[in-house]
């Protein structure tokens, strides 16, 4: 049986099943109303999000992810005493209607469990593009708690975004890990596989998979939980 120094999980997509396509659709619908009630235009706002998202994601480490988007939301949108607190609000209420469109799969607390017995730690490696508590809301909403992992990555103390290599690279400083002891769940074949680079192991979970470059994932081990399972026991 092998044993991993840490198991990481990828969040949307993973853990929580979703498209991604429609659940960026039904949140940004969601917060367009709750903009437009504290009277920002909420065209010209979610245009700046989206903006702001892109300047997380070509993020070069000379600042968190939580800088460049605001740096780059404020160059669109002139900044208001309120707007992080509209925000912030909106992620803590409004948010959590989102989550009735996205019912859990009831595998995942077993699989999470089960996974301790071929890790020492479990770790979230979700995309450091939301606030935490934005963060842990969603894993909530997969029917997982908080606690569930020793540890969760999200914009206020990441300078780097999924698909950076970079990324894992800081998430195995922090945690004082040795990259090729780890092994890495997740749905993308592109964001989720780069850590590979790093001598990490990786699973991709194929029901809600994102392979949108069409990569051959033929020698990446895939499947649903179940076969993850098994493949895990398999080890």
């Amino acid at each position: 049986m092998k044993k991993y120094d840490a198991i990481l999980f990828d969040l949307d997509g993973t853990v929580l099943p979703m498209d991604l396509d429609y659940f960026v659709k039904s949140y940004f619908k969601v917060l367009a109303v709750k903009l437009a009630k504290h009277g920002y235009d909420p065209e010209a706002a979610i245009q700046a999000l989206q903006v702001g998202t892109k300047a997380m994601v070509k993020n070069d480490g000379s600042k968190t992810n939580e800088q460049a988007f605001w740096d780059k939301f404020f160059e669109l949108i002139p900044p208001k005493d309120d707007t992080k607190a509209v925000f912030e609000s909106f992620y803590k209420n409004e948010f959590e209607t989102v989550s009735e469109l996205f019912p859990p799969n009831p595998l995942v607390p077993d699989v999470i469990q089960i996974s301790r017995r071929y890790a020492d730690r479990i770790i979230l490696a979700t995309n450091p593009l939301f606030p935490y508590f934005a963060t842990e809301s969603r894993i909530r909403w997969a029917g997982l708690e908080v606690n569930d992992f020793e540890m969760y990555t999200s914009y206020e103390d990441y300078h780097y975004c999924k698909p950076n290599v970079n990324y894992y690279a800081e998430l195995f400083e922090r945690a004082g890990l040795d990259a090729k002891n780890c092994l890495m769940v997740g749905n993308d074949a592109k964001e989720d596989t780069v850590v590979s680079e790093l001598g990490t192991d990786i699973y991709l979970i194929t029901d809600y998979l994102l392979n949108r470059e069409n990569r051959d994932i033929s020698d990446i081990p895939h499947g649903d939980f179940p076969a993850f399972v098994k493949w895990l026991q398999e080890g």
